[in-house]
């Protein structure tokens, strides 16, 4: 796959003292009144140092202490590794096509045709004053990169800077739009921890079964909101994971689920399962599992993990949904031989 133009034309640039970000990975983290967010640095002289303009912001609610992001079920989905969004003011974009190509002729290893190239780019933006007659009217966009992407992927954007009016929808395809940013936003998620409950206290017994289950107050709704603000362009999108199941693995072949699917379903109350009461120990409870053997001088690992179904709404009535995510956590369990007495 080929290397975008920009960003070779940026990485001659970078062994000069002179650096400049073409492209900004939204990834660099800040702070807002809402906990961290994420997203590119503005554009703005930082030294000899001219970063890009778009931002993308994200901000959280709901969520839980021992969790961890969420992966998607469908194993041919990711979040997108490229896109193209507004990145500078007409005059903004002059300064950083000019500075880059003056650390670029000054580098001795700079390749003459890399020069070259940026020489004619130039030449042409300069042909239409880079719009700079423009400057409240539109922006010029250019490739943005997902840092969790691989490098081939981010660089399929390979498209030069273009200028776009303001309130006008680029007819380019990864153009920012909500529904990139929905996407963006499931890859920021973050749930609770599911290490479920169990009981009776203690060991669990052969052929006994052990209850799980999870309260209520541990499994909600999880929310991040993705939103992209510069100048003539206001876009954002919420995703949304809604806790659904809960699949138990026992961490041995010789046990029952219990049901025997191992999938426990959602109560209407939010929880999952039922907790155990005393006088419960030989009943079969909603959401468990039935261990045949002991665990010897070790353990089982039990794996319980949750399915979160995903939804999105954005600017512009748009919504959609997004493949269900999972997350999940193992814990250890002992298992014994049930003790009895002869008299």
């Amino acid at each position: 796959m080929r290397t975008p133009r920009g960003a070779a034309l940026l990485l001659a640039a970078c062994s000069t003292s002179l650096i400049f970000v073409a492209i900004g990975p939204a990834g660099t983290a800040t702070a807002g009144e809402d906990g961290p967010t994420n997203g590119t640095t503005s554009a703005k002289k930082q030294g000899d140092t001219l970063t890009a303009l778009a931002k993308i912001t994200y901000r959280s609610s709901g969520g839980g202490k021992g969790g961890g992001p969420i992966t998607s079920v469908d194993t041919n989905w990711t979040p997108p590794a490229c896109w193209y969004a507004p990145e500078w003011k007409a005059t903004e974009f002059q300064e950083y096509r000019q500075r880059l190509y003056f650390g670029a002729r000054h580098d001795p290893d700079a390749p003459r045709d890399v020069l070259g190239e940026m020489s004619d780019q130039n030449q042409a933006y300069a042909k239409d004053g880079y719009n700079i007659d423009k400057e409240k009217d539109g922006m010029w966009w250019g490739a943005q990169q997902n840092p969790d992407a691989s490098m081939a992927d981010q660089y399929a954007c390979d498209r030069e800077p273009f200028w776009v009016e303001n309130g006008e929808t680029p007819d380019v395809p990864q153009a920012i739009k909500p529904e990139i940013l929905a996407e963006l936003a499931y890859n920021q998620i973050k749930v609770p921890g599911t290490k479920v409950s169990l009981a009776p206290d203690g060991p669990s017994k052969v052929n006994l079964p052990t209850w799980a289950w999870l309260d209520k107050g541990d499994f909600q709704p999880v929310s991040v909101t993705a939103s992209l603000d510069v100048p003539g362009l206001h876009i954002e999108a919420t995703t949304t994971a809604k806790p659904t199941a809960l699949s138990i693995k026992p961490g041995t072949e010789d046990a029952v689920r219990i049901p025997a699917s191992g999938k426990c379903e959602l109560n209407e109350d939010g929880s999952i399962g039922e907790p155990y009461a005393k006088g419960k120990a030989k009943q079969e409870p909603p959401c468990g599992v039935t261990y045949q053997r002991s665990s010897g001088n070790g353990t089982f690992n039990l794996q319980a993990t949750a399915t979160w179904d995903i939804t999105w709404t954005g600017t512009g009535g748009t919504g959609g949904d997004l493949p269900d995510g999972e997350y999940g956590n193992d814990q250890p369990v002992t298992v014994e031989e049930v003790q009895s007495v002869n008299r």
